[in-house]
C-alpha cells in the first residue's frame, strides 16, 4: 500500500476542459483516480456517486477527473499522466478510444498501480476489464426492443456515440447480428451513425430522416443519443412512426417517456458501475484471487463471471413509464 502525504477532497476543473488532477490521498488506504470519457454529465455525474459510496464504505479515497462535457482522448490521457505522476494505487478507466490509452496504461502498470478498465474489453494493458453484461447480449437486446416497436419490419439506423468507442461497436455487432438472425424483414438503411452529444445526435438524426423517410426505428448507444434523436423524431412529426429505444437515463428521458416518443429504453446504473470497479481494484490491490463467482459487493455484480482478463456481471435493467419512478437520475 503507497503511503501518500497530503489530504485533499474536492476536484475542480482547470481550462474549462480538464478536472483538476491533484489527488485526495490518504494517510492510510487506498487512492484511486476514476477517469472516464468525460465528466459533468448525468451520466458521469452518476457514476461519481458509486465512487463516493465506495469511499464512504471502505474508508478508501476516490477521486474523478478528465475532460469536460465532451469526451476528448487527449485529455483523458492526460488525466491518466497526472494520475500516474501522483502515485494512486489504482486507475479506473473508462475510454472514449482504448487503443489511444494503451501506452499510457501500460505505464501505470509499469508503476505498480492497478488498472481497471470498463467499457474497453479486450484492452491489453489492464489488470482486468469490468463489463456490467456481455457487451454483445445487449445490443442484442436493444435490437428485440426495437423489433417489438417496429414489429420486426422496416428500416433503422444505429447511433454510437463515437465510432471508436468499443462497447458500442460491441453492441452495434450484437444488435445487427440478433436483426440478421431473427428480424429478416428488417434492414438498416446506412452504416452506424454518430452522435456524440444530444446535440450532435439531434443533428445526425434529423438529417437521416430527412435522407432515409422509410425509416422506421434508431437505437442510441450514447446515453446521450435517445432524447436527441426523440427531439428530431418530434420535430419531423414521427413521433410515434419511428421507434426511439437505446441507452439513456430517466433524467435525460423522462420528457420523452411521457410523451410516448421513447417507450422503452435500457441501461446501467453508473453509481453500481463505479462502485463495482472500486471493489475489483481493490481486490486486486489485497492480492485475492478473481474468478468465476467473485461477488463485487454491488447489485448486478453479485455473482460475475470471468474469460481472461474480463470479469462480467448481469446488470442491464428496462425502463419504461411504469418504473421510471424508481430511477431519480
Amino acid at each position: 500500500m503507497k503511503r501518500k502525504s497530503a489530504m485533499l477532497t474536492a476536484v475542480s476543473v482547470a481550462a474549462a476542459m480538464l478536472a483538476s488532477t491533484a489527488v485526495p490521498v490518504l494517510a492510510d488506504g487506498y487512492t484511486i483516480a476514476n477517469t472516464p470519457k468525460c465528466i459533468g454529465i448525468s451520466w458521469w455525474d452518476r457514476m461519481e456517486a458509486g465512487n463516493e459510496r465506495y469511499a464512504e464504505a471502505s474508508g478508501n479515497e476516490v477521486y474523478q477527473s478528465g475532460p469536460t462535457g465532451d469526451a476528448d482522448t487527449a485529455v483523458q490521457i492526460s488525466s491518466i499522466e497526472d494520475a500516474i505522476a501522483s502515485g494512486v494505487d489504482a486507475i479506473t478507466v473508462i475510454p472514449s478510444d482504448p487503443s489511444a490509452v494503451e501506452t499510457t496504461l501500460a505505464k501505470a502498470r509499469e508503476n505498480g498501480i492497478v488498472v481497471i478498465s470498463h467499457e474497453a474489453e479486450g484492452l491489453e494493458n489492464v489488470d482486468y476489464d469490468m463489463e456490467a453484461f456481455v457487451n454483445q447480449e445487449y445490443g442484442a437486446h436493444m435490437m428485440d426492443l426495437l423489433a417489438e416497436e417496429m414489429g420486426g419490419k422496416g428500416g433503422y439506423v444505429i447511433m454510437m456515440g463515437t465510432l471508436t468507442a468499443a462497447s458500442h461497436q460491441q453492441w452495434t455487432e450484437g444488435a445487427i447480428k440478433r436483426q440478421e438472425e431473427k428480424y429478416p424483414d428488417m434492414y438498416q438503411v446506412c452504416d452506424p451513425v454518430e452522435g456524440s452529444s444530444q446535440e450532435a445526435a439531434y443533428s445526425a438524426a434529423k438529417e437521416v430522416i430527412a435522407t432515409y423517410p422509410e425509416i422506421g426505428g434508431f437505437i442510441g448507444c450514447d446515453t446521450n443519443d435517445p432524447p436527441g434523436i426523440a427531439m428530431a423524431v418530434e420535430e419531423a412529426g414521427k413521433a410515434g412512426d419511428i421507434a426511439v429505444t437505446g441507452t439513456c437515463l430517466v433524467s435525460q428521458a423522462k420528457d420523452y417517456l411521457n410523451s410516448g416518443t421513447i417507450k422503452t429504453f435500457t441501461f446501467w446504473d453508473p453509481a453500481d458501475a463505479g462502485e463495482a470497479m472500486c471493489s475489483l481494484a481493490e481486490k486486486v490491490l489485497k492480492g485475492e484471487t478473481i474468478e468465476d463467482g467473485v461477488d463485487l459487493g454491488v447489485t448486478g455484480y453479485e455473482k460475475c463471471t470471468v474469460k481472461d482478463n474480463t470479469v462480467y456481471g448481469a446488470a442491464w435493467v428496462d425502463v419504461t413509464t411504469d418504473n421510471m419512478s424508481d430511477y431519480d437520475f
